[in-house]
Order: C-alpha cells, then sequence, then structure tokens
C-alpha cells in the first residue's frame, strides 16, 4: 500500500514516515502543498495523510482538489485546527477521517489501517453514472447522453460537472472553480469558465436561455 504524507514540521513528518514503513507501507513523504499536488496527480497512492496549514496550497485545498478527481483514495487529515468547524470543513470536502493534534501514533496507524481495508473491501466508492433531467453523465467513458444525442465531453468539462454536482444548490465561485478544476498553476481567464457554462446549458439545458441546471448563480 503506498500513502502520501503531507506534513510540514519535520520532527513529525520522520516520525509518521518510519512508523508507518515499519507496518510495511511505502510512504511518500512532501513538506509542500504544491508539491503534493503534483505528486498526487502522477502517481497512484492508496491513501493520503494531510495536515491542514501547509505551504503554497492548505490541506484543505488539497483534500478537495485530490477528491474531485479520484474519489477512491483514502484521505486523513492531521491537523491542530480542534475546531468542530474545521472537522465539518474537512469531512465536507471530501476526507474520510480527521483526527487532532496531538495524538497517539497507535491510534493513527489503528485509522489508516481501517481505512485501507474498507477501502479494499469496498469495490468502488466512484458513482459512473450521474443523471439530471433527461440527461446522462458516464464519467468512465466521458460521454453524456442529453437532447444532442451522444456527446464527448472533455477532461475539464467532467471535472467542472463533477464540481457542480457535488456542490448542487450551492452557489460555486469562479474562484473556486478555477482553483479546484484548473489547479493553482495556470489559470485561464474567467470568461473561459462562463464559455463552459454556456455550452452545459447548450448540451444539458431544454432552454437554454433559461437555464434549470445551470443558473447565473453557479457562474
Amino acid at each position: 500500500m503506498r500513502i502520501l504524507l503531507v506534513e510540514d514540521e519535520e520532527n513529525i513528518r520522520k516520525i509518521i514516515k518510519i512508523n508507518l514503513e515499519m507496518e510495511n507501507y511505502e510512504v511518500i513523504a512532501t513538506d509542500n502543498g504544491r508539491k503534493a499536488l503534483e505528486l498526487a496527480d502522477s502517481q497512484y497512492f492508496d491513501l493520503m495523510i494531510l495536515d491542514v496549514m501547509l505551504p503554497e496550497v492548505d490541506g484543505f485545498q488539497i483534500c478537495e482538489q485530490v477528491r474531485l478527481r479520484n474519489s477512491k483514495v483514502g484521505i486523513i487529515i492531521v491537523s491542530a485546527k480542534d475546531t468542530s468547524q474545521d472537522r465539518i470543513t474537512g469531512l465536507k470536502l471530501g476526507a474520510d477521517d480527521y483526527l487532532v493534534k496531538p495524538f497517539s501514533l497507535e491510534e493513527l496507524l489503528l485509522r489508516v489501517g481501517n481505512l485501507l481495508k474498507r477501502s479494499a473491501d469496498d469495490i468502488s466508492k466512484d458513482y459512473e453514472y450521474y443523471t439530471f433531467g433527461d440527461n446522462t453523465i458516464n464519467f468512465v467513458t466521458y460521454e453524456a447522453e442529453c437532447k444532442a444525442g451522444t456527446i464527448k465531453l472533455t477532461k475539464k468539462e467532467v471535472l467542472l460537472l463533477k464540481l457542480l454536482i457535488e456542490r448542487e444548490s450551492e452557489v460555486v465561485s469562479r474562484q473556486q472553480i478555477l482553483q479546484t478544476v484548473w489547479g493553482y498553476d495556470v489559470y485561464p481567464s474567467t470568461r473561459t469558465i462562463d464559455n463552459f457554462i454556456l455550452s452545459f446549458r447548450k448540451y444539458f439545458e431544454k432552454d437554454p436561455r433559461h437555464p434549470k441546471h445551470f443558473s447565473p448563480s453557479e457562474v
């Protein structure tokens, strides 16, 4: 089992890494949030352990971006931020578990083992299809059945659709879309997002001028 450990406190990072390796896990460790996203995009991990307060990109933002792209990887947040709202935020963004510092290594190892076992027993936590109105999206093949027939979606279109589905009935800002779908290195213009939403209306709305699913508040 491969684990990505993201912790900026060197002593804590070393201790956790050594103990995980003693349990025969392969551990890749970093102290930087941006580097963690690069690793998550380029390598396979069964589980991620995320601190919240990290350089460049914080653990909550990492969790949200990773979860959008991968619903199967286990995510445990370990943080000194211990209010109920912090826990709610972490779990709402897709974390499977939240452990408050200071914690015992034995407890962390138990939580890691339990989460990996649940993940192995679960055939898939991802949804392959999503249906709304008369439309069906296949997130495996990147195809959609809509009023125009069967269309092929781009990866960015699929990621944006997933974000909007997961934030159903919420206002999703352009800034959140840019950070979550496009990441932190290259930002398109906000006009690009508007064009994506306009395309979705053409694909999926019976009356694009009076949208039911992709309302202006989501732009």
